[in-house]
């Protein structure tokens, strides 16, 4: 699944119709989830998201820049909040299955079309900049909307996307790419707010003001105070006092998770309240967090704890939000605080019945779920299998040179579960979309070819997600071999079970790529298609030979 985040500001906040206004050109885009409306009545601006997959989510956002240009006029517009335009600000985030780079080329895309179809002047920003100085959003905004006009005029503050002409109406709009925000509160045993900042300073990137030994800050000749900087780079933390919970609170932003990550801060925030004599008692989550923050906290408290990390993804929170303290103020709900879980793919998803309904659901006549469908959930069963004999050999004594390969191959296992469980209901969807496409009208040559086009596009479509299932499971039987050549040897059945399932979704997805190429007018895609799926079908099967080699020398 691939999620992008998009959380663009208007230059408006306190007339709910207009609002209205933009987010229903949001909602109304297929694929598009709406998670939040954040209207701010003194700073005259709201700040909205919505995740989808990443055309859905240019497509929600150039519409609702086309809408806030129409019904926001900036020569009225008074706020406390800077702003440069009717659509300020509006950030792609990559969330899961996305880069940086494919929300930078979201970034350019959609600033090429606002600028040529709506005539609003466009800047980029962050990671999309092209230019080192436009990184700085405040920069960008410097002189705001007032100062718009004299801006285009320099040559140095050309737009990146579209004409320097000044539009009064809607002013411009700086479009960019940035990874997600975190928003994070430690909290702490005291109402004191200067102990919670002292500790802040010392986290936070930016750092404290150098001091001489009288306590002067000491300047350098421009007389700016100079910084020694903190422990931890994108992260910013200040210190204070929550009314409402009656503690002190280290608040922190994240701008970047992947450099550094809550748990680490977590930690060492633990580190320096005990040298202030004070006690970390939890923490707090504003807003959302991606799933993988998550998880590198779960992994990361398993690991020291000396158990493998390359536990299902529910333990894995479980365990991030236990250590986290993540309950300590409010609960801690997964469902409603993980930014993935606000997406649901699929509608009613297959994976979500139990064993019995899902078996039923395929004995039924109807199509689907069928052979595909069954074929991923062999290959999920096979990485369970893997996952499950490389923990068992984690910790286990005569086993101590394979330490970090079982728990590398015992996370490669979790992750390739997952495909196979989302490849479960993608095969399903797909074959659907065959036949859906089937049911398009065809009274017009002009609605034929739409059909034959869509049908040409769903089937390749049904052909490549059995393929896919046929690449994993070949990775799963390289994993599985390496499980039963050094995992638990009181387990070695289990990864012949694992060999046995996992050639069974190679050679069952194989089938369905076969069932559909000849329905696929292109030969050369289908040449292609049936050489790669032959190629990988007898790999595989050399593989899980190996692997029952290798069983069946410890067992015959």
């Amino acid at each position: 699944m691939k999620l992008v985040e998009c959380v663009p500001n208007f230059s408006e906040g306190r007339d709910l119709e207009k609002i209205q206004a933009i987010t229903k050109e949001i909602e109304s885009t297929p694929g598009i989830k709406l998670l939040d409306v954040d209207p701010g009545e003194s700073t005259n601006r709201t700040v909205v998201t919505f995740i989808g997959e990443p055309e859905a989510v240019k497509e929600a956002a150039f519409k609702a820049i086309k809408k806030a240009a129409e019904v926001i006029d900036m020569r009225f517009h008074k706020g406390a909040h800077s702003r440069i335009g009717a659509t300020d600000v509006c950030p792609f985030v990559p969330v899961t299955g996305v880069t940086m780079a494919d929300c930078v080329r979201l970034a350019h895309e959609l600033a090429k079309k606002v600028a040529e179809e709506l005539n609003i002047p466009v800047y980029l920003y962050e990671e999309a900049a092209q230019k080192p100085e436009r990184r700085n959003l405040a920069t960008i905004r410097e002189g705001e909307y007032e100062g718009l006009p004299e801006k285009l005029k320099d040559h140095d503050w050309a737009p990146d996307y579209g004409k320097p002409v000044f539009n009064p109406q809607a002013g411009a709009t700086v479009i960019g790419a940035r990874e997600f925000l975190i928003a994070y509160n430690i909290n702490l045993n005291t109402k004191d707010r200067r102990l919670a900042h002292e500790i802040a300073l010392n986290l936070r990137e930016r750092g404290r003001a150098k001091r001489d030994k009288k306590g002067k800050i000491i300047r350098d000749e421009s007389g700016k105070a100079i910084m020694v900087p903190g422990k931890f780079k994108a992260v910013k933390a200040v210190g204070w006092y929550i009314e409402d919970y009656d503690i002190a609170q280290i608040s922190i932003n994240f701008t970047n998770y992947k450099i550094s990550p809550p748990h680490l801060v977590f930690d060492e925030a633990i580190k320096e309240a005990e040298k202030l004599g004070l006690r970390v008692t939890g923490s707090e989550l504003v807003g959302l967090i991606p799933k993988e923050a998550l998880l590198m906290a779960g992994r990361y408290y398993l690991e020291k704890q000396g158990k493998s990390p390359g536990q299902p993804e529910e333990e894995l929170i479980d365990v991030a939000i236990k250590s986290l303290g993540l309950n300590d103020v409010a609960p801690f709900d997964p469902q409603k605080k993980i930014i993935e879980y606000q997406f649901q793919e699929f509608d009613d998803p297959l994976i979500k019945k139990d064993v019995r309904n899902f078996v039923n659901k395929v004995s039924m006549d109807t199509p689907t779920p069928g052979g595909g469908s069954v074929a991923a959930l062999s290959g999920a069963l096979a990485t369970a299998l893997a996952a499950m004999v490389s923990n068992l050999t984690v910790g286990k004594k005569g086993y101590e040179k394979v330490q970090k390969t079982m728990k590398k191959t015992a996370q490669q296992a979790q992750d390739l579960k997952e495909f196979f469980l989302r490849a479960v209901d993608l095969d399903t969807a797909s074959f659907d979309q065959v036949m859906e496409a089937f049911r398009l009208p065809r009274k017009t040559e002009e609605q034929k070819a739409a059909r034959e086009k869509a049908i040409q596009e769903a089937t390749r479509e049904a052909t490549r997600v059995p393929l896919l299932v046929m690449e994993k499971g070949l990775e799963a039987l390289k994993l599985i071999r390496v499980v039963a050549e050094n995992g638990n040897k009181n387990s070695i059945s289990d990864a012949a079970v694992a060999a046995l399932a996992a050639l069974t979704a190679v050679e069952g997805a194989y089938y369905n790529v076969l069932i559909n190429l000849p329905g696929i007018t292109d030969q050369q895609f289908r040449t292609s298609v049936r050489r790669k799926a032959g190629q990988i079908k007898r790999r595989s099967a050399q593989l899980q030979q190996a692997s029952l080699k290798i069983v069946n020398r410890h067992l015959l």
